[in-house]
């Protein structure tokens, strides 16, 4: 398997693109993808459907921390979406479609599905149907093990990765998601036997636990997000084979 993706773990990945909003650069942006790719790293991306059934890159639900819009991204079409203007930026929202145009297979992408944690699966069958018609170094994750059900049935060739932390029991926003039992399945993986990921992507600050270490030693390949220091990158170095990384250029 690691030998397989040895092109994901390559370089370092930059986290929603190399963007700097302080220089007018959004995450998820195109800016912010062409960026990242003219230096060099991987990309990785957010995608959530639009009320078309579009999948566009951007991660909140919500249109309002970004732009001068707000209300929920799915609310929209992909034509309402493009009128939308970000506070910092002069982009303008895109879709999968268009960012995989701008990449163009010279670095990975990484394509993280957001989810609602329920039984709505159009933006995976969405991302998995544009995926299998464009290929490339591509991959696609998420943290819903559902996704990745869908995912492995309708795009079996596409690798795809589950998104990890520790689900911490004092956490607001996993209690209002899902329930301790699926919590305490997430952190260790007991999804495994049906969604068979072929990568983990893992929070930095949890990348000991014994079921990462237990995938990582049977060759399945880890990345390590969101990476923010060096020091970040020094201790993702033990226990990962390449980073997700924002704020600094590794």
């Amino acid at each position: 398997m690691a030998g397989r993706l040895d092109w994901l773990t390559a370089r370092p990945i930059a986290h929603r693109g190399l963007h700097d909003a302080g220089a007018g650069v959004v995450e998820n942006t195109p800016a912010a993808v062409a960026r990242a790719v003219k230096a060099g790293y991987g990309v990785e991306i957010d995608v959530r459907l639009s009320a078309d059934g579009e999948a566009v890159v951007f991660h909140d639900a919500t249109l309002d921390r970004l732009t001068e819009a707000s209300g929920p991204v799915s609310a929209l079409t992909v034509a309402e979406l493009r009128r939308v203007a970000f506070r910092a930026s002069s982009d303008r929202i895109f879709t999968l479609d268009e960012c995989l145009d701008l990449v163009g297979g010279r670095q990975a992408l990484v394509v993280e599905i957001k989810s609602g944690f329920d039984a709505d699966m159009r933006i995976a069958a969405r991302t998995a149907d544009i995926l299998n018609a464009r290929g490339g170094p591509v991959v696609a994750e998420s943290f819903d093990p559902r996704v990745l059900l869908e995912l492995r049935r309708r795009a079996p060739k596409i690798p795809r990765g589950v998104v990890g932390e520790a689900f911490a029991a004092d956490s607001s926003y996993w209690a209002g998601r899902l329930t301790r039992l699926q919590r305490f399945a997430a952190r260790n993986l007991l999804h495994w036997p049906l969604t068979r990921p072929d990568f983990l992507s893992w929070d930095v600050n949890d990348l000991s636990r014994g079921s990462v270490r237990l995938a990582r030693a049977i060759g399945v390949p880890v990345t390590s997000w969101t990476v923010l220091t060096p020091e970040d990158q020094a201790r993702a170095s033990l226990f990962a084979d390449q980073i997700v990384f924002e704020g600094f250029r590794p």
